[in-house]
């Protein structure tokens, strides 16, 4: 017996082909997923549909980001392949508003706007659908098995288990949590001190990476990876920066260093999917640093680093939770925010214990503040626009990359906390079409995360 494989599809891309053992899989909040299969032609796929239309400016690169451009070409790709109209079966899932509904959602809709756009085009290509689930506030899971054409829609979270939640933990083991959180590397919160100051020497970023041997050969190892393939073998530092350049050099040894931390948590508790809660921080980063550099308002290094370690706090809570998803359906069942949710199971959130682990670190007051407030980025008092980045950032990451982490953001007053950073309301659609979309299409230190 054949196993299948399962097969993530991300947001903004598409597969097609013909039967095999292979399971599609789409993680949904905001975005559409679609699925197709042809049982006589055994020919199927998925496409997860990011937005309804490109941006107005109308230059873009990746056409299956949108349901306009994208659902016409999954389409072309399957008639191509063999598949009828008469023969097809459709399902269509997502376009979840995901966040508390406000004047906002009716103002974008974005996830309504996707729904429409696809069931409009389907109905024009002949096409019914038997199976559907989008609107409503929660995210899911979208599958098709390619082998037997069959579909599925799930909550994201799974079915809960019949692990007990756990006990809340006393102020003490978390504290000794903390404790025991192994100490950020010397080069990281050197490298953070250069990253802030944003006029380092490149001398004294190479002088500070040669100094640790362990982190010196994981970047090296980065660098050789698949981003790099088809160049000359780099077999030093200095070598890396010929190639990869003084910010993304840096970049990827904090990713290193990072890495450590969140690839030691679990998948049930704040993760939903292996390296969950790394490829999150990642995400967030990447799109902090794009938000930063459209701004102008703080250094795109320095928010990059503040979207990598937003999170941290996940990393001493994350050995309480329960691999039952408790934290998961106690926020889908009781309609709280992730913080409710979490001070009632452990009675302390992640930016609590973020906070704490910061201080015991002492990084910068900047990364102190988002990991403190980046869910309530007006209690920012010395680097407000910082935290309103990263805020921003991992609203997006929350909701049209779903599936990675238990996380909600929410958008109270989110014009007013558009204009700290400079942005109006109408911009909001184009910083969405910025969401990093996947590992293979991102950044070079994306394509090898578990180095």
């Amino acid at each position: 017996m054949v196993k299948s494989t399962m097969l993530h599809i991300a947001a903004g891309s598409l597969w097609v082909d013909r039967s095999q053992p292979v399971t599609l899989q789409a993680y949904l909040g905001t975005c559409v997923g679609v699925t197709i299969f042809d049982p006589v032609a055994q020919v199927g796929g998925l496409i997860h549909l990011l937005l309804p239309e490109p941006p107005a400016s109308g230059a873009y690169s990746t056409p299956e980001r949108y349901a306009t451009t994208g659902l016409p070409m999954f389409l072309g790709q399957l008639f191509e392949k063999g598949a009828t109209r008469e023969n097809m079966v459709v399902c269509v899932a997502g376009g979840a508003l995901v966040l508390p509904v406000t004047f906002h959602d009716m103002e974008l809709n974005i996830g309504g706007r996707t729904a429409d756009i696809v069931f409009d085009l389907l109905q024009k290509e002949g096409l019914s659908v038997q199976e559907s689930e989008t609107g409503g506030f929660f995210t899911c899971t979208l599958e098709l098995d390619m082998k037997t054409g069959e579909t599925a829609i799930n909550p994201a979270g799974g079915s809960p288990k019949d692990d007990p939640s756990p006990a809340k933990p006393t102020k003490d083991e978390v504290v000794r949590s903390i404790n025991t959180t192994r100490p950020i590397p010397q080069i990281a919160l050197k490298i953070l001190r250069l990253l802030n100051e944003d006029d380092y020497e490149i001398d004294d970023l190479t002088a500070e990476i040669k100094k640790d041997q362990v982190i010196t050969a994981k970047v090296i190892k980065l660098c050789n990876s698949v981003a790099m393939a088809g160049r000359e073998k780099i077999d030093s530092i200095d070598h890396c920066l010929v190639i990869m350049g003084r910010n993304m050099l840096a970049k990827m040894v904090m990713n290193t260093c990072i890495n450590g931390y969140y690839k030691n948590t679990r998948t049930g508790g704040y993760a939903l999917c292996k390296g969950g809660l790394y490829h999150h921080a990642l995400g967030t980063a990447i799109l902090a640093e794009k938000i930063a550099n459209i701004t102008g308002k703080v250094s795109p290094s320095s928010a990059y680093t503040a979207g990598l370690l937003h999170d941290i706090g996940m990393v001493v809570l994350d050995q309480f939770l329960s691999t039952g998803n408790p934290l998961f359906y106690r926020i889908q069942e009781n309609e709280v925010s992730m913080l409710a949710a979490e001070n009632d199971l452990l009675g302390t959130d992640h930016t609590r214990a973020g906070a704490l682990l910061a201080k015991k670190w002492r990084l910068p007051g900047s990364l102190f503040e988002v990991i403190a407030h980046h869910h309530c980025p007006e209690k920012a008092k010395a680097y407000p626009e910082m935290v309103h980045i990263v805020y921003l950032a991992e609203l997006l990451m929350s909701c049209f990359r779903p599936g990675l982490e238990q996380e909600t953001i929410n958008i109270t007053n989110l014009k007013k906390r558009l204009s700290v950073i400079g942005l109006s309301f109408s911009q909001f659609y184009d910083i969405i079409d910025e969401v990093p979309l996947n590992n293979k299409n991102g950044m070079p230190e994306q394509n090898a995360v578990s180095a």
